[in-house]
């Protein structure tokens, strides 16, 4: 079994990990919108939630209805 010859600091550690969060997040423009979108997360867009160009959720009607 693997065991280290000495123990890594927290603070080590994660002085070697901070190139990890150093990116901006990745962005994809939807196929069905045309909307600009973080990769593998939901968005909403005029009253319905898309993911992967497919409508999950469509509150547009209940929108339009609390508006009148």
């Amino acid at each position: 079994m693997a065991h280290p010859k000495s123990r890594i600091s927290k603070a080590s550690r994660g002085k070697r990990r901070t190139h990890l969060k150093m990116d901006k997040p990745t962005v994809s423009f939807c196929q069905t919108t045309g909307e600009a979108h973080v990769r593998h997360r939901a968005f909403w867009s005029e009253g319905k939630m898309y993911y992967r160009g497919q409508v999950v959720i469509d509150n547009s009607s209940d929108v339009e209805e609390a508006a009148e």
